[in-house]
């Protein structure tokens, strides 16, 4: 377990923003990631967080329980299952910098693409009635899911212009990440990510993230939603481009 002071926050940080998004504050969560990664090797964060994302899984459920699309979750959870599947090969046939970067790359274009729609005011065009593209959204959001605990970006992009209720909204994505994260379990283990280490820091570890993820439904219905996102995805792009930098140097 770190003891700096910097390593301390930037864990605290990272598991507030997981505990906010499960409950409620969608699209907070693809920072924990990258502030792990700050601390500890990418795939030993991975390793860290999982455990920590599936004990949160079962708060959100239950949360969001009465309120999700199963038609979305029945298009997109084969893709995913798939994604999944392809990241395992790819992480285990590339270095941790290469992840670190693509994580990073991941992270700036999810927050730039936000920002550019904020700033740009873009209206939201009629929502489509097909539902098979949700096979390929669901398949990048296991892939990147599986990467770097990433997959809230795919996600959104495919949900987003569905102008779901805001319940409904969280809580189809609730219930897919939820099983997504247990579909990742068998990967981690035949990559090796899981150690001894990294399970006693999750299970330390869930403890905060439940404290915030009860805070987050709380506090999903009042806040400044616009101004907050903004400075979240602010703060996604810059932490993007340190990854991305450590990764290069």
């Amino acid at each position: 377990m770190p003891t700096e002071p910097m390593s301390l926050l930037l864990i605290l940080l990272s598991l507030c923003s997981i505990g906010f998004a499960k409950g409620g504050l969608a699209g907070l969560g693809i920072l924990g990631m990258p502030l792990m990664a700050m601390v500890f090797p990418p795939v030993e964060a991975a390793a860290i967080l999982l455990p920590v994302l599936i004990a949160q899984d079962a708060f959100s459920v239950w949360l969001y329980r009465d309120s999700w699309d199963k038609a979305i979750v029945a298009w997109m959870l084969p893709g995913a299952l798939v994604g999944i599947a392809a990241a395992a090969i790819f992480a285990a046939s590339v270095s941790p910098s290469a992840i670190l970067a693509l994580l990073g790359m991941i992270s700036m274009a999810f927050g730039l693409w936000r920002l550019w729609m904020a700033y740009h005011a873009v209206a939201i065009s009629q929502p489509s009635t097909r539902q098979w593209p949700g096979i390929i959204f669901g398949f990048f959001c296991g892939f990147t899911s599986q990467i770097g605990h990433a997959g809230a970006p795919p996600l959104q992009m495919w949900l987003i212009p569905k102008r779901l209720p805001h319940r409904v909204f969280v809580g189809t994505g609730a219930v897919l990440f939820a099983a997504i994260n247990w579909a990742k379990v068998p990967a981690f283990v035949a990559l090796g990510a899981f150690s001894r280490d990294s399970l006693l820091l999750a299970a330390l570890f869930i403890p905060v993230a439940t404290l915030a993820t009860l805070a987050g439904a709380r506090l999903v219905n009042r806040m400044n939603g616009p101004r907050f996102y903004v400075f979240a995805n602010i703060m996604l792009v810059a932490i993007g481009a340190k990854l991305v930098w450590d990764a290069l140097s």
